[in-house]
């Protein structure tokens, strides 16, 4: 797989354990290492109240686009497994987490199975991504 074949992709990524400062950084570094894979840009970082109702403090969340040669299920796979390197433990839904990763789009692929859905059906409920989806296409120089 080649860039040459790169598709484009949105990556959301949210923390709200110890410094989530640094467990951004730490996936943003981690994607940079995926096969095939070259980050391209990444919007501001903003602090959001939490999903659920589980007591927990508030998220810092990100977005980033990336071009890759990964298929979707692939990426997916490499996402979830850079979030059990960074101690990522899946217990309560919407609970506290050092690392969140969400593939958000990926090009303009759909899916609809159990694993994955593209695109991913958080965008309508989440304000913040919705803004930083559009601050990514004006760092890209793309129609929103």
């Amino acid at each position: 797989m080649t860039l040459a074949s790169a598709e484009r992709v949105y990556v959301a990524l949210g923390s709200n354990l110890g410094d989530r400062a640094a467990w951004l950084a730490s996936a943003r570094a981690a994607l940079t290492l995926l096969p095939g894979t070259r980050l391209l840009a990444a919007s501001s970082v903003e602090e959001t109240v939490p999903f659920g109702t589980a007591p927990q403090a508030p998220y810092l969340n990100q977005m980033v686009a990336l071009d890759t040669a990964l298929q979707p299920h692939a990426l997916l796979a490499a996402l979830h497994g850079i979030e059990r390197r960074l101690g990522r433990v899946r217990t309560t839904r919407w609970g506290p987490r050092t690392i969140d990763l969400d593939l958000v789009r990926y090009d303009g692929a759909s899916s609809r199975t159990a694993a994955l859905m593209l695109p991913h059906p958080g965008i309508a409920a989440r304000d913040f991504w919705r803004r930083e989806l559009a601050e990514l296409d004006r760092l890209l120089g793309r129609a929103a």
